[in-house]
């Protein structure tokens, strides 16, 4: 008797995450933003054709990857993509099943917490119960089958009005990217646990990121968060009232022929600004989901490329084109011409990009720093960026 009743019990159970599943479903939209440069890829990555664009992994592009792994749990009529008017026409052509209508462009890039109000704005419109997880179209997720879990759990959170963000379990003590140090235990679903956000903290230096790293309560911020649409507008509303009042004014003309013009208007006076410090650092009601085994890389660098694409048995990363090695061990090489042949002889360590009309040289410790030779090119005026 026992038995049958735990049986029935568990029976139960599924049903009822089945139906929670279809329920959520209903309100539950991923919102992609895709206008980003990539500038840390250059020269591969250029203002004309950026990263996201490319099939820097696999054959599919980090935007056609970024829509692949939603299968299953949004369909395409619910995956909305913020980018910009130069971009939008290959993106739709990669990725056909998303409506056209789904694409928003941004008139001018004016930061992440501008391109979040957008997205709310137009998911209210359609649906005033609306949870949005805001996710990002050029980052690399090996697993899955367990971010489809954070984010269901991660919604679960949401509708109880928090703002939710995923943090990564750090591998070690980087430099590149901000910290969340973890609270209190806010929860636990379906096995996962939830802490309150403590603090949010920015780039360290290396001696900050090695101490966050042996505390064992912080994580990565990984740029990803899930809300109800209406909660990040009221955040908007008292934390940011000047891009609140713009978004206020583009919602008042959203389904009207006035739309773009009232969008083109009160977009190019809007100060740049993210998401992390315009809102979450002084947002309450915040909490984070440490997001261990998610196999995930920003790809924001060269040296990022190790962490996901195969080596060889020097450890070597060749991308392409032709290459002749001699005592070359943990470098990378790009190529993107067939009939150009590479070599490297005693070298260790390097990055060698060469994409026809420029070639790109450094350290693989030093690749971050691409990021500041494309700023001093664009100064320059020059027309390789």
């Amino acid at each position: 008797m026992w038995l049958l009743m735990k049986v029935m019990e568990n029976t139960t159970l599924r049903m009822l995450e089945e139906v929670d599943d279809k329920e959520m479903n209903i309100h539950y939209y991923a919102v992609i933003m895709a206008g980003g440069g990539g500038t840390r890829l250059w020269p591969l990555s250029r203002q004309s054709r950026p990263k996201q664009l490319l099939p820097i992994i696999e054959q599919r592009s980090l935007f056609q990857m970024a829509v692949d792994r939603l299968d299953g749990l949004f369909n395409p009529a619910h995956i909305i993509v913020v980018t910009v008017q130069n971009q939008v026409n290959e993106l739709h052509e990669q990725c056909p099943l998303i409506p056209m209508e789904n694409f928003l462009i941004e008139p001018e890039p004016r930061g992440t917490a501008s391109v979040i109000g957008l997205a709310a704005i137009a998911l209210t419109k359609r649906d005033p119960d609306a949870v949005m997880a805001v996710l990002t179209s050029d980052h690399y997720i090996g697993n899955q089958d367990w971010f489809h879990k954070l984010l269901k759990v991660a919604a679960i959170v949401a509708e109880k009005n928090y703002l939710v963000t995923l943090g990564i379990t750090p591998t070690y003590a980087a430099t590149g990217y901000g910290y969340i140090q973890h609270g209190a235990v806010q929860g636990r679903y379906n096995g996962v646990d939830v802490y309150y956000v403590a603090n949010f903290k920015e780039k360290p230096d290396e001696l900050q990121a090695q101490i966050m790293l042996a505390t064992g309560d912080h994580s990565w911020n990984s740029g990803m968060f899930i809300w109800k649409a209406k909660k990040i507008l009221t955040e908007i509303d008292r934390q940011m009232p000047t891009l609140g009042g713009a978004l206020r004014k583009i919602a008042a003309k959203w389904n009207t022929p006035q739309r773009q013009q009232t969008l083109e208007k009160e977009w190019l006076n809007l100060t740049p600004q993210t998401i992390d410090y315009g809102i979450m650092e002084g947002a309450g009601d915040v909490v984070v989901i440490p997001a261990g085994s998610l196999k995930w890389s920003d790809v924001g660098s060269w040296d990022s490329l190790f962490d996901v694409l195969p080596s060889d048995a020097n450890e070597n990363i060749i991308i392409g084109g032709r290459h002749f090695g001699l005592d070359t061990k943990k470098s990378l090489v790009y190529v993107n011409q067939e009939h150009r042949l590479i070599v490297t002889i005693g070298v260790r360590d390097l990055v060698v990009v060469d994409t026809g009309d420029v070639l790109l040289i450094c350290r693989k410790d030093e690749a971050q720093k691409v990021r500041h030779v494309v700023n001093l090119l664009k100064e320059k005026g020059d027309e390789h960026v």
